[in-house]
């Protein structure tokens, strides 16, 4: 096995454990706070400020954390260290999320914000340092393709292993174990130790080729607030992929629901996620194939030409799994498409920014990843909090308690809230994004001719 190929494998696998890991708080945690924890309303008003608050101020820090990175000196290299310190103590304070101290009010509410803050410090350092990592293996962009469809289709796979297996598995536990607070506990450990072990083939397999970037000096705090202030396409796009990733968001954590208070059957939500899984797996595998024929415009575009009339089906679809069905491939589909273009017109601003302000800030740059899925995280917990509270979901026991007006307010904030911001997000990147095929060969050019890109 080549280098590049070698690298594409382990940097890949390494995401593998990564996305169950985040899947599992991203999306079920709520979920495990309203119907295993059983948390009044009262207290989930705190709750979904504390998701909120928090996840925008971690998303404010995020920066700082990719200077950290871009200043590492290391001899396992820059972003190997984030990469294993965040992993070790973002699995400890998940483990302290999922555990039952026997605490209630205030101060359960005081012990959950510190875990949940540890934790999305901890997973943003890991994300920063790990997705920092792969503009530095190529400056090739269909290889760049290559690696990053591999690593999302590694991390869907993980994603899709939660999404699919969470439900039985922690009700299979419940029913070995007895209760149900320790049956979610053993699901968290085990996801803690599966992401662990998958991390390690990043940690020991990829080699970075670190003769082909220019030594440059350490990044100061003017340094930072310079590479993303004054990089307008690295802006445009991070604006354009927030409001995407609030619309996704919103809709994916609100699934369970859907199927438990709407649909009225809560065990088809694993069958459902099964088929999304398997689509979207098969979209990112034929990814290479569409982008031989296809310019990443035209993709874009054929990705949200299946997401729109998904959402609209979806919304207008009656109680039956065949329309549901149909409307579920095309959102998440197209869903899979956009998420990684935008990965890599993320990267490609990288050098776009090198060009214009003379610095390689590679973690700085995709600091603004994680603070893209963190600033998506904390609007769509407030929109599905306050959601739940309102629609009187947070307080029913099954389907049959909840209204029409609340089942149609659970449809409008997970299909017609989403639907317009991925529209609208859509819209900014169109106008505002210029870093085509033949301009990223032009900046790489000139990178190269004034000395600041090197063979290697």
């Amino acid at each position: 096995m080549n280098r590049e190929k070698a690298n594409r494998f382990y940097f890949g696998i390494g995401t593998l454990g990564r996305d169950m890991f985040y899947t599992t708080v991203s999306m079920y945690l709520m979920f495990y706070l309203t119907d295993v924890l059983n948390l009044p309303d009262s207290t989930m008003w705190w709750m979904t400020l504390v998701f909120t608050l928090l996840r925008i101020f971690d998303a404010l820090n995020d920066p700082f954390m990719g200077m950290l990175v871009d200043n590492s000196t290391s001899r396992f290299g820059k972003f190997k260290p984030g990469i294993a310190f965040g992993a070790v103590t973002g699995g400890i304070f998940m483990l302290l999320m999922f555990t039952d101290m026997g605490l209630k009010d205030g101060a359960y509410i005081l012990v959950f914000t510190i875990a949940y803050l540890g934790w999305d410090i901890c997973y943003g350092i890991n994300d920063i340092a790990y997705w920092s990592m792969l503009p530095a293996l190529s400056l090739d962009q269909k290889e760049r393709e290559k690696t990053g469809a591999f690593a999302r289709i590694c991390a869907n796979i993980g994603m899709y292993v939660v999404v699919v297996g969470i439900l039985p598995v922690t009700q299979a536990l419940t029913k070995s174990l007895g209760d149900a607070k320790q049956a979610w506990f053993v699901f968290a450990l085990g996801v803690v130790i599966m992401m662990l072990f998958t991390q390690l083939f990043t940690l020991i397999g990829v080699k970075e080729n670190r003769g082909q970037f220019k030594k440059e000096e350490k990044t100061t705090l003017r340094d930072m607030l310079s590479c993303i202030l004054h990089n307008d396409q690295l802006l445009y796009v991070t604006l354009s992929m927030a409001i995407f990733m609030i619309g996704y968001t919103t809709t994916a954590s609100f699934g369970v629901y859907y199927f438990k208070y709407v649909y009225g059957d809560e065990g088809m939500y694993s069958v459902f996620a099964l088929v999304l899984g398997v689509a979207q797996l098969t979209a990112l595998i034929v990814f290479p194939i569409f982008s031989k024929r296809m310019n990443r415009k035209k993709m874009y575009r054929l990705g949200t030409g299946l997401v729109v009339p998904g959402y609209l089906l979806f919304f207008f679809s009656p109680m039956n799994m065949i329309f549901i069905g149909i409307s579920g491939l095309l959102i998440f589909i197209g869903q899979a498409f956009i998420q990684l273009l935008m990965m890599m017109f993320l990267t490609d601003t990288i050098e776009y920014g090198q060009l214009k302000l003379g610095r390689r800030n590679d973690a700085v740059t995709f600091s603004l990843q994680p603070v893209i899925n963190k600033l998506g995280g904390a609007v769509s917990s407030g929109i599905v909090g306050v959601t739940l509270i309102l629609t009187g979901i947070n307080s029913a026991k099954s389907a049959e308690e909840v209204s029409s007006a609340g089942v149609m307010g659970l449809k409008i904030s997970m299909l017609i809230l989403p639907l317009i911001m991925i529209v609208i997000g859509y819209y900014i990147w169109e106008k505002k994004y210029k870093i085509d095929e033949k301009e990223y060969a032009r900046i790489v050019g000139e990178l190269k001719a004034r000395g600041d890109l090197l063979e290697g």
